[in-house]
């Protein structure tokens, strides 16, 4: 995984050799003066760049790697690394949105380009193996999918536009994809100033064979026990007896409590021309 940056007429290729470094050397390199960075990886490792990256002008641009990288598909930029980076030159840079999560008491905070999760998919995210990950790539997060099914399911309170919900399952999107492999929400894209909500109610894994039959034949709007919502914050909060997880951008984040908002005009993105018109 690397992040290049442009300085002036100078390429520098910066590889990253840990977790949490590429967010930091994005952060160094914009303040050196930086006018593009484009961070090659998967969904994590834009997710660390962009931390670096947000209120600042600096350009990012992706280049598809690592496990899965949503943003990529989101934008139909494809997964060919070679190829994405033929078309890089005719991407046009927008100011987007991107989402901010507080939780853990305060003490985690964090932005977010994708979604952010609570209850059973942060589960399954916390569950994965890693070495089972860097075997296998996707086949991880099912494993550990299938591994909770017939359990009884953690169940939290969301407030969002005035209404409160009791879900297992939540979802604050900002793109249409989910894995890369799924549409959850259907009506937003990265231009949006709102996340698109989609709460799923189920104290066990037995709704979710519905839900996912649902997901698969594109009726999962409507189904009793699922709610869709637009809106810029969310607040969650936990059951005292059980501990409810949140992933952000496919990333263990943190546990509930915690408050998920829109932060607007945070970060300059390059876009595919095409991208936003489509169906």
């Amino acid at each position: 995984m690397e992040i290049l940056k442009r300085d002036g007429h100078h390429v520098t290729v910066a590889p990253t050799t840990g977790p949490r470094m590429a967010g930091a050397m994005a952060r160094e390199y914009a303040e050196r003066g930086a006018d593009l960075v484009l961070a090659v990886g998967g969904d994590g490792t834009i997710n660390e760049v962009a931390e670096g990256l947000v209120g600042s002008p600096v350009a990012l641009g992706i280049l598809p790697g690592g496990t899965a990288n949503v943003l990529a598909t989101e934008m139909k930029l494809g997964s060919r690394l070679e190829r994405v980076a033929a078309r890089l030159g005719a991407c046009r840079p927008c100011r987007i949105a991107v989402g901010h999560v507080t939780c853990e008491g305060g003490t985690v905070s964090r932005h977010f380009l994708l979604m952010a999760g609570i209850g059973l998919d942060a589960h399954v995210v916390y569950r994965v193996s890693g070495p089972l990950k860097a075997a296998t790539g996707k086949f991880a997060y099912w494993v550990a999918g299938w591994s909770l099914l017939g359990r009884r399911l953690a169940e939290f309170q969301v407030a969002v536009n005035g209404l409160s919900r009791t879900c297992s399952f939540a979802l604050a999107s900002k793109v249409r994809n989910y894995g890369g492999d799924f549409e959850i929400a259907k009506d937003v894209t990265l231009f949006d100033d709102r996340f698109e909500v989609v709460l799923f109610e189920g104290p066990s894994t037995l709704p979710y064979v519905k839900y996912f039959s649902g997901l698969m034949l594109n009726r999962l709007r409507g189904m009793k026990g699922v709610t869709v919502e637009r809106a810029q914050c969310l607040r969650l909060s936990s059951p005292e007896d059980q501990r409810v997880y949140l992933q952000i951008d496919g990333e263990f984040a943190g546990h509930l409590p915690a408050e998920i908002r829109i932060v607007p005009d945070a970060l300059t993105l390059l876009v595919p021309p095409e991208y936003g018109r489509q169906g």
